[in-house]
Formats: structure tokens, sequence, C-alpha cells
């Protein structure tokens, strides 16, 4: 199985260069999207050997650098695409484990409310905590789905899942509007425990979405969007223009 390593990055200097030589131990192939960052990210990359870069001249969303990887690993044909985020809270030796449990399932999403783990990490942010079940409980409401951490960007994607989505939310929502299109695709979807690990209570979202109402907000309305975008789509149609060789 060829897989590929993907990591989203925005002024990550303090935490990339560890991350890289312990991600390197677990995966031969890695991505870093570098999403437009002004620190010493683009130094530390140029000095690293062995790694594909795509690079983000401006700053344009953490769903934005995602939908990078995904054209990425369609692109160059890997069957497996793993994410992880770059700021300690993923750790590179679960990467095995996720690449074990995509082998009857489409998508294998991380998730740190499955289980329990001895590591050392800051309390959850009640705000963060709070939110993630109020929108997992509706997200598995709506669609069907038993998730129990609707966030987590610890995920291992079939090739042929990827091919099946439309990735258009370039913010921090991104993941529910995958979920969506996932749910009503019939994707196979498994999650598995990984640690959960806050180093920097500090960490926000940025603007508007620091505030927790708003935040919330934000997140019904892309779940919302999303599922009148595929209602609206005529997969018939598609179907018969796939089959006629006729598809736009």
């Amino acid at each position: 199985m060829r897989f590929l390593t993907a990591i989203p990055v925005y002024n990550e200097e303090r935490h990339l260069e560890t991350v890289l030589e312990e991600v390197r131990r677990y995966s031969p192939n890695i991505l870093v999207i570098d999403d437009g960052s002004t620190d010493g990210t683009a130094g530390i990359l140029a000095r690293q050997s062995g790694l594909h870069v795509v690079t983000h001249s401006r700053n344009r969303g953490y769903g934005a650098a995602l939908s990078s990887a995904f054209d990425f690993a369609l692109r160059e044909q890997y069957d497996v695409l793993v994410t992880m985020d770059c700021d300690g809270q993923h750790e590179p030796g679960r990467i095995p484990v996720l690449l074990e449990a995509i082998h009857d399932a489409d998508i294998v999403s991380g998730s740190r409310y499955l289980r329990d783990f001895r590591q050392f990490s800051l309390p959850t942010p009640q705000d963060r905590r709070q939110i993630n079940q109020i929108i997992t409980s509706e997200l598995n409401q709506t669609l069907g789905l038993s998730l129990t951490d609707a966030f987590c960007g610890f995920k291992a994607y079939r090739r042929e899942a990827l091919a099946q989505l439309s990735i258009t939310e370039t913010g921090w929502g991104m993941p529910l509007q995958l979920w969506v299109q996932a749910g009503q695709a019939g994707l196979r979807i498994k999650e598995v425990g990984v640690p959960r690990i806050y180093l920097d209570p500090k960490r926000a979202f940025g603007g508007v979405l620091n505030d927790a109402e708003q935040r919330l907000a934000y997140y019904r309305g892309v779940i919302a969007d999303a599922l009148t975008a595929r209602a609206s789509f005529d997969w018939e149609c598609f179907a018969g223009a796939l089959a006629r060789g006729s598809c736009p």
C-alpha cells in the first residue's frame, strides 16, 4: 500500500522540525502544505530533504490546505492519504494504527473521545468540547452516523473516497462539509482512539471564531450549506452524463 502523510502548516516554526523528524519514522512519503506562513516555516522547509511541499502564496485556511493535499494525493495516485496537524496534538506513532484500520473502511478518523489514554495534556477547553459534542450529535442525527469526534484532523482516506469528495469549505469547518459528503455518499467510516492532547490553552481560531457562539453558528452554517449543495445536485443526470461520456 503506497501512502502519503500530509501536514498543513501555518506559522508552525516552533513544532515543524520535531514533527517532521518523528513523521519520517513512520511515513516514507510526506507532503507539507505551507498555507502562507509568515514566520520561519519556509526556511525550515527549504532545509529539509525528501519532502513534497505545496506553498500557498497567502493564508487560505485549514480547509484549503487539506483540499490541496487531496488534490496532490489524487494526482500522484497514492492508495491512502493520512492527514495530521503540526501543533503537537497528533502523535505520528499512531499513523500505523490508522493504516491498519483502513483495510475495511473508506475513511478512518481519529477520535479523542472514544477512549482515554494516559497521556499528559492540559484540560480540554470547555467551549471546544461542548461545541464538539453538539456538532457531533447533530451530524449523527442528520446523517445516521455514529461519530464521537467530528473535528479530529488525524485521518486516513482511501483514494477512492477522496475522488468522491468535493471540498469547497476553506476554513475550520471543512471537516463538517466532509462528513456530510461522506455520509451521503455511503462511505464506510471508522473511528480509532487517539490521545487527547492540548499543549497551548491560548491557541485561538482567530477573528470572530474566537467567540464560542459565533463559532457554533458558523459550524451549523457549514453543515446546512453542505446538505443543501448535495441535495440540489442532480446525481441521476450526472450518472447519465458519465454513461454517455459527455460529463463536463
